[in-house]
């Protein structure tokens, strides 16, 4: 029979193969996710850029061509002051004079709406990073920029819930070492978070006056839901990212269990209890720390602290 010494460690040896598997198993399914979501993020920034370019492309043209023809009929008009009944008729079935004022504006908001596309395109783009698996030095705020303007969307106010606002308070960062798609995939976990607690929060948690993020002399409460970003360089080889919301916050015991793999606060159905794990597993792949900080009524801050350059690739 083994002794009371052999069973521990036999115990602590199948606890540990227990922890390895369950790592693996989060890191497959990151890899598969990751993976996923990058091509089907890339393929659309592809198929939308196409036909973009080709409408940005010929703005300038169809703007060059319009005053053109606004030029020649002017010029007729000086030449042939008296005008035919017929054509006089059209001219003003058509407010021609309305239509050379207003076509030029016409044409410039579809500029400014593709290059709005364009930008999105870019964004896309960055997110996916699909052509970067390997470790390179970025600008982390074009990785949050480009998050937040995929998440666009979710951030703007819904029926009974107000628009989110987003502090971005970006420090003065060098480029970082690092494998950009894996870090925006945990901004894009962060904010989604960050968001789906303020959604959260405004219907099942009315907050207290303390609950304040102050910005200059702003201040707001859960009427207000904002979404502080901030930035710094902490020493000669470590960048801090803090993503803190104003919302509900959480229990001691929520937050020690936060980054365990299948933990999670929301229904059944509703979330794979994963995206958190993740984000740990990323950060400390990195050589980093991902640290939580939160008291119930108080907001959730996330702490992502990570090296400027990494000495030796893991």
């Amino acid at each position: 029979m083994p002794s009371p010494a052999q069973l521990e460690a036999a115990n602590s040896q199948l606890k540990l193969t227990l922890k390895e598997l369950t790592d693996t198993q989060t890191q497959l399914i990151q890899t598969e996710k990751m993976s996923s979501l990058g091509q089907l993020v890339a393929g659309i920034a592809h198929e939308i850029n196409n036909p973009v370019s080709f409408i940005y492309g010929n703005i300038a043209i169809a703007n060059e061509y319009t005053e053109n023809l606004f030029k020649l009929i002017s010029l007729y008009q000086e030449c042939y002051p008296e005008t035919l009944s017929k054509i006089q008729i059209l001219a003003e079935t058509i407010e021609l004079n309305f239509l050379k004022e207003d076509l030029p504006k016409i044409l410039s908001s579809i500029k400014v709406g593709s290059e709005r596309i364009c930008e999105i395109v870019l964004s896309l783009r960055n997110f996916s990073r699909l052509d970067e698996a390997e470790i390179k030095r970025v600008d982390l705020h074009e990785g949050i920029n480009s998050t937040l303007l995929i998440l666009g969307n979710q951030l703007k106010g819904q029926g009974k819930y107000p628009d989110i606002e987003v502090i971005k308070e970006y420090g003065n960062l060098p480029q970082v070492d690092c494998y950009p798609g894996q870090l925006n995939q945990v901004f894009l976990n962060l904010l989604t978070n960050a968001i789906d607690t303020l959604r959260e929060s405004i219907i099942g948690c009315p907050l207290p006056e303390s609950n304040i993020i102050r910005t200059g002399n702003k201040q707001s409460t859960n009427h207000n839901p904002q979404i502080r970003i901030i930035t710094e360089v902490l020493d000669s080889n470590q960048v801090m990212i803090r993503v803190i919301d104003n919302g509900c916050g959480m229990t001691e015991e929520v937050r020690q269990k936060i980054f365990d793999p299948f933990f999670t606060t929301k229904p059944v159905g509703s979330g794979t209890g994963l995206g958190m794990s993740i984000c740990y597993q990323i950060v400390h792949k990195h050589g980093g720390q991902l640290k939580c900080i939160t008291q119930p009524f108080q907001g959730t801050e996330f702490q992502i602290q990570i090296p400027i350059r990494i000495k030796s690739f893991f």
